[in-house]
């Protein structure tokens, strides 16, 4: 993060939230970040959810006055999704909800619970727009669809409206290679499982980045020196930064994303992209394996005012979170400039 005013951390509470899954939280705590200065009209909100594993501190580099977010003229907040080992997760929710009778979040209840936050703590009823990487878009994605008359703009990298089977062999994958470990006992993680995590960090390597990527070595440009460097120094080290019980509850959250998984839309996703009232710019990475750019294709005709604008990257799923990719910060900087002068 750069040239950016940001508060200390804080820490919303919500008692007795009600989960779709039915099960009650007797508290839901969702630690946040703020950059910027609230607007005394408070219309130059944007709200930049986390995405898989992440924390606001991983994913907060591109706010800053010449960066794809800018603070000086915006107040940004970056809420920690339920399960990334801030907000509520299985590692640090008391007895009797924690560890293996943690209940399954998805990306409606942390949705609601950011509208409850944002109203709460700040009286913001209107957002200026949701910017979101892959799970990130995905809460995106469900702002414009549950809440249509309280955003203005959507811009949304590397994501979908509803997360599609390929993407779930792949969240499949992860889950096996973590629970093969002997750590998992009783449906639980009774210590960090080592080596379910070198499996976990490596398969995700194939899938997040393109195959053209590895053919031209391009890790050597980050100052790795072989691809077993790469492997083990940025991808087992990512994620074993993170709780394993928070790991795998947070694929269960992106596992069942579907803006239509709820009582308003029941289970019509032609209608609850229809309901969205948002500008929409829709960015996938050309080469992304999670989030193809034909699920985007697909979804386009039924979004009332929406433009689908592929990023040229060779960068695979991390083109939209392009932290060490100034070509694809630039080719994303612009859709936002375009998407928040329209």
């Amino acid at each position: 993060m750069t040239d950016a005013a940001m508060t200390d951390t804080s820490t919303y509470e919500c008692k007795d939230f009600v989960l779709q899954c039915g099960i009650t939280l007797p508290v839901a705590r969702l630690v946040y970040k703020t950059y910027g200065t609230l607007a005394d009209d408070k219309s130059n909100v944007i709200l930049y959810p986390t995405s898989y594993s992440a924390q606001h501190s991983d994913i907060d580099w591109l706010i800053g006055k010449d960066r794809i977010l800018d603070p000086t003229r915006y107040f940004i907040i970056i809420p920690n999704m339920m399960t990334n080992g801030l907000s509520t997760s299985p590692s640090n929710t008391p007895y009797p909800l924690n560890q293996g009778r943690f209940p399954d979040i998805t990306i409606y209840d942390n949705v609601l619970l950011q509208r409850r936050f944002l109203n709460e703590v700040f009286g913001i009823e209107r957002l200026a727009m949701v910017y979101g990487w892959s799970m990130g878009g995905q809460q995106a994605y469900h702002w414009g669809a549950l809440f249509p008359d309280d955003v203005d703009r959507l811009l949304i990298t590397c994501s979908s409206a509803r997360t599609s089977e390929h993407n779930k062999i792949f969240l499949d994958s992860i889950r096996a290679a973590l629970t093969a470990d002997p750590a998992w006992r009783d449906g639980w993680f009774h210590e960090q499982p080592v080596k379910g995590i070198r499996a976990m960090g490596r398969i995700y390597a194939g899938w997040a980045i393109s195959q053209t990527f590895y053919r031209q070595q391009l890790y050597k440009s980050l100052g790795y020196t072989t691809l077993e460097d790469f492997l083990v120094r940025f991808w087992e080290w990512t994620y074993s930064r993170r709780d394993a019980n928070d790991l795998y509850a947070q694929l269960g959250t992106w596992f069942t994303s579907d803006i239509s998984a709820n009582e308003l839309y029941k289970g019509d996703l032609a209608a609850a992209l229809s309901a969205i009232k948002a500008k929409v710019l829709l960015m996938p990475g050309e080469t992304d394996l999670y989030f193809r750019t034909e699920d985007n294709e697909l979804e386009l005709p039924h979004l009332k005012n929406a433009e689908l604008r592929p990023i040229p990257s060779i960068w695979g799923h991390r083109a939209g979170n392009p932290s060490q990719n100034p070509e694809d910060e630039r080719f994303i900087a612009q859709g936002v400039r375009d998407l928040l002068s329209a």
